[in-house]
């Protein structure tokens, strides 16, 4: 059974964002988010975007929510 990998899935948004030459305030201010403090706790890998800012980064990153989302199988 396939589960998501929440550390690697962080490291992963902070490549992206740092390929895509976007700062954490840049993604902020994108997602409509109130505070940086999502974007940071995503990039650490203690919580996953919702599904919409998962769509959202897709887009952002120009990328496939497949390409964000790192999976393991357990």
């Amino acid at each position: 059974m396939p589960v998501i990998n929440m550390e690697q899935t962080g490291k992963q948004i902070a490549e992206l964002r740092k390929k895509a030459n976007l700062t954490v305030n840049d993604i902020k201010e994108a997602l409509a988010l109130t505070t940086v403090n999502a974007v940071y706790k995503w990039q650490r890998g203690q919580t996953l975007p919702t599904l919409d800012n998962l769509v959202a980064l897709a887009a952002l990153f120009d990328c496939t929510i497949n390409d964000i989302v790192i999976t393991e199988t357990i």
